[in-house]
């Protein structure tokens, strides 16, 4: 399944390469909800609630009334993503909150895992160099994607896989490295990072693994 991608920074839909470097923005907000309206489910990340430089909320708000989203972005506590399931949001990505001090923290996993529904629960991978990137990308870490597989999964129903290596950079996304990392989990897999064609989303699903696209799709490289 195609899942399309709404990044937000400073009020705008934007592209980013690498999580890093402006591509795309654009402001026509309803022209992209409409355009998107067929789609089973939209991610919705609030880029700069990620990085702790300000949110975008009130579009969050507008989108979620109107798309069916998993939404992430500066997730952090609880209350947080109470909130958004509450204001329509079908499911929440949690990721830097899954790491303390360097560590994985099974415990607030556990807790996220208790107090909130099982289905709407996304823990991400965020992979740079094959480790863990956290606060919007900026900060690396020493752990994997696979180490968070393992000590995770019993907390989850999905994890979403972003290969930042390849983000934006419309060349398509290593199909060796997702196929290890749906081989390591017995969660549905979503990934993320370079999808570019048609064919590379129908190899996914054919995987059982959901495609989030977003520069093909703003670029007309897929017309979705």
């Amino acid at each position: 399944m195609l899942i399309p991608s709404i990044d937000l920074m400073g009020g705008k839909i934007v592209q980013l390469v690498q999580g890093e470097k402006k591509k795309l923005e654009f402001d026509n907000f309803d022209y992209w909800i409409d355009r998107f309206s067929k789609y089973p489910i939209v991610q919705l990340i609030d880029l700069d609630a990620a990085r702790g430089t300000g949110d975008n909320r009130a579009i969050v708000k507008r989108i979620v009334g109107r798309l069916n989203c998993q939404v992430g972005g500066g997730i952090r506590d609880i209350a947080t993503a109470r909130e958004l399931l509450d204001l329509g949001a079908q499911k929440v990505i949690i990721g830097s909150a899954l790491l303390t001090e360097g560590r994985i923290n099974r415990e607030y996993a556990r807790t996220l895992s208790d107090e909130l529904p099982a289905a709407a629960l996304m823990f991400a991978l965020d992979s740079r160099g094959g480790k863990v990137a956290i606060d919007g990308w900026r900060t690396e870490t020493a752990i994997t994607a696979f180490d968070m597989i393992r000590e995770l999964q019993s907390f989850c129903e999905t994890f979403l896989y972003t290969h930042i290596d390849t983000e934006g950079l419309m060349g398509g996304i290593p199909m060796d490295t997702v196929q290890a990392i749906c081989r390591a989990t017995i969660r549905h897999l979503v990934v993320a990072g370079g999808i570019t064609a048609q064919q590379e989303i129908d190899r996914l699903d054919a995987m059982g693994i959901d495609a989030v696209v977003g520069m093909a799709l703003y670029s007309g490289k897929i017309l979705g």
